[in-house]
């Protein structure tokens, strides 16, 4: 902040310096050649009370092209706006970080830290984790009917505390790696605000929830929702032994579009819900490998591994095709559940969005992967409206 404001304090000195000299030239346009120049420029070198001698100053400081020329660089000016440019930008970085939560602002300090923990804060998870289960939900109901809404109420419920216990035990099986990673060292077990047994409670209290919902189904989704947990537990894992921890991400997070038809029917119509479950894997890939952009340096430095350090260079290849084969698979779901018109026309929206994903992300970029990462959440609700309006219609 200091270097900041000396630079905008000097910003404005030169400003008035190089006026000066200007309207001392005589001329505008052509200034007079007589003005002294230098072509290095420290704009460092000035302070307010520099003011008495702006006239002199402001004559070493011009740059000027020939006397035929129309342009006047004033290139320490330039300099100057640079670097309050980046100061600024900083500036604007560092703020952003800080910003409280809803968690932070309207939550009770004792529970703040186990919010974070479960990723309250950061809703795009749930609604990864929910849009399958919907998509199946919806694909089940029968013609010109609305889905069901309490099974739509339970699973969204359900969505939201599995994904915070998958995001417990990560943390608690992570925590001496996140301590290394700059976007995940100030998580609450990583940081100390809460100890493993805590964690650890909380983990067996979200688990405990979501059985008393996964209680509520008919005995087929009981078990086959059960058999989810093996995936839940092993996933964190992954990273240390496989490039390929994104599709076991995928595995797990679109067991839903099995669950959701199974909720409904008693069973599963592998015609229609494979298919369904192969389009959340691929879908799955492609987000998710954009996230692991994020973290690819820290993750080079701890030695965990990441389909963002399996493609490398290569990574917008990779995920146009698992974008093709997401499309294709929902395409192939829509067909054998002999769904309506509608559905193509929200399909086509929805690679639309997906396609604008892949182009333009800046793999570079930790800002641009997290806003790409995030705009996720509107294609699994034009996927969603295609379902519901092609069922009805």
């Amino acid at each position: 902040m200091a270097l900041y404001r000396r630079l905008s304090r000097n910003r404005h000195v030169f400003r008035r310096h190089s006026i000066a000299a200007l309207y001392s030239s005589g001329d505008l346009t052509n200034p007079s050649p007589t003005v002294l120049y230098s072509p290095l420029i420290n704009p460092f070198q000035f302070s307010s009370s520099d003011d008495h001698n702006h006239t002199l100053n402001s004559r070493k400081l011009l740059t000027f092209y020939s006397p035929h020329s129309s342009r006047i660089e004033l290139s320490g000016f330039r300099q100057v706006l640079h670097f309050s440019t980046l100061a600024n930008s900083e500036e604007k970085k560092k703020n952003e970080q800080q910003r409280p939560s809803w968690v932070d602002t309207y939550l009770p300090q004792k529970i703040r830290p186990y919010a974070h923990l479960a990723r309250l804060d950061k809703p795009i998870g749930t609604w990864l984790l929910a849009w399958p289960c919907m998509w199946s939900i919806a694909l089940a109901a029968p013609p010109g009917s609305l889905p069901d809404v309490k099974m739509m109420t339970l699973f969204g419920c359900g969505a939201l505390l599995l994904r915070g216990a998958g995001c417990t035990v990560n943390d608690l099986l992570d925590r001496d790696i996140d301590t290394k990673v700059e976007r995940t060292r100030s998580r609450p077990v990583a940081s100390g605000v809460l100890t493993p047994f805590q964690g650890l409670t909380f983990l067996g209290f979200q688990l405990l929830l979501g059985l008393g919902i996964l209680l509520q189904l008919n005995n087929y989704s009981r078990i086959l929702g059960a058999s989810s947990l093996l995936l839940v537990f092993s996933y964190p894992l992954m990273k240390r032994f496989t490039f390929w921890p994104q599709a076991f991400l995928g595995l797990t997070f679109n067991w839903g579009a099995l669950l959701g038809w199974a909720a409904i029917k008693g069973s599963i119509d592998p015609a229609v819900v494979l298919p369904l479950y192969a389009s959340g894997v691929f879908w799955t890939l492609v987000y998710d490998t954009i996230y692991a952009h994020q973290d690819k340096e820290d993750d080079l430095k701890v030695g965990v591994k990441s389909t963002a350090l399996r493609f490398g260079d290569s990574t917008k290849e990779w995920i146009s095709g698992f974008g093709l084969a997401c499309i294709s698979s929902l395409a192939l779901s829509g067909i054998n559940a002999d769904i309506g018109w509608p559905y193509c026309a929200f399909l086509i929206a929805a690679s639309g969005q997906l396609a604008w994903q892949i182009w333009t992300v800046d793999l570079s970029s930790r800002a641009d992967c997290n806003r790409k990462f995030v705009s996720n959440k509107w294609f699994g609700a034009f996927i969603f409206g295609g379902i519901l309006f092609g069922r009805l219609l």
